[in-house]
């Protein structure tokens, strides 16, 4: 199979690019970035061919592509990947505003190709085991959630809004909306919300607490920041509670760790060593677009949890609650 990669703008690029690398029956064919510097750099890193023109790019033969730009320039590179016939995995979120979001959707239908949203923390192994565990009955009935994903800032392009589109509630919200909304296979239709900057002197959020009604009546609540400092033994963490009328079950995607002590800057890391959720999703998509399925997390499901990140911009600002 012949995959492009669009854009290294985004970090996990170099993540997806190295799964890519694992998967013996897939080639690497191109780079588009339209970052000179940059693009050569990575064409040269996975031994490929750089392209700094985009319609070049999208001319030669390749089954798929995988974009990794700044969010702002989602809606771009899928509408021209999809005319161009590649099957598209889109990293998160799927764009920055319903319109475009849909138009994305629209455009992959009617050219007939795959569109897959890069939420890796489906294939968190702790976390696909709670899945079952809920599906299983194990829990009961799901009465509510407590999630977190706070990180670190990742500055550049993430913290210039007309690149961006949002700050640390659009970065970490859409992750843990589409685990929950997968775990429960309903929707939510109220958003109340927190939004500012706390840490750091930037003009876009930092961080957000979330509350949020699902349409069966669970409850959740979502913490999503950049509150990580540079000097944090790892870069974050994402966790889910789930409580239930049988019992609750907590899961943290990151507890697999050893703890490294070092003479340098950051005295103590934490050391990852679960399973690569980044290569689980990067085979899925692979295997989707080998046997013609639709993909595990449609353009659907990055729809609506964009919907819900942008409403805690709109119920923070208005000081209510926002319906979906």
């Amino acid at each position: 199979m012949k995959i492009g990669m669009m854009s290294f703008a985004h970090m996990h690029a170099y993540s997806y690019a190295e799964s890519l690398k694992k998967i013996p029956t897939v080639e690497i064919v191109g780079v588009f970035d339209d970052d000179l510097e940059r693009g050569q750099e990575v064409a040269g890193k996975y031994h490929t061919k750089h392209y700094k023109d985009q319609e070049e790019f999208l001319k030669e033969e390749m089954d798929a592509v995988i974009i990794c730009s700044e969010n702002i320039r989602h809606k771009e590179m899928v509408l021209n990947a999809a005319k161009a016939k590649k099957h598209i995995l889109c990293e998160k979120p799927i764009a920055t505003t319903i319109k475009d979001a849909k138009e994305m959707i629209e455009a992959c239908e009617e050219n007939g190709v795959i569109l897959q949203i890069a939420f890796p923390v489906r294939f968190s192994s702790p976390i696909v085991e709670l899945k079952k565990l809920i599906d299983d009955g194990e829990l009961g009935d799901i009465v509510a959630f407590r999630t977190t994903n706070r990180g670190q800032n990742p500055g550049g392009w993430f913290i210039e809004k007309n690149l961006s589109g949002g700050g640390a509630v659009l970065d970490h919200t859409v992750h843990m909306v589409d685990i929950m909304r997968w775990y429960l296979g309903e929707e939510i239709i109220q958003v109340d919300a927190i939004v500012d900057s706390y840490f750091h002197d930037i003009s876009v959020d930092d961080a957000g607490i979330l509350t949020l009604d699902f349409e069966n009546g669970v409850i959740a609540t979502h913490d999503a920041s950049w509150s990580r400092f540079a000097e944090y033994p790892m870069w974050g963490d994402v966790t889910i509670e789930v409580i239930g009328t049988k019992q609750t079950v907590k899961v943290d995607a990151y507890k697999e760790h050893l703890r490294m002590y070092a003479n340098d800057a950051k005295s103590l890391s934490h050391v990852f060593y679960g399973n690569d959720m980044d290569f689980g999703l990067i085979q899925d998509f692979v295997e989707c677009v080998e046997q013609g399925r639709v993909p595990s997390i449609t353009g659907f499901d990055g729809l609506k949890a964009l919907e819900v990140a942008l409403a805690a911009y709109k119920s923070s600002e208005m000081e209510s609650t926002v319906k979906l």
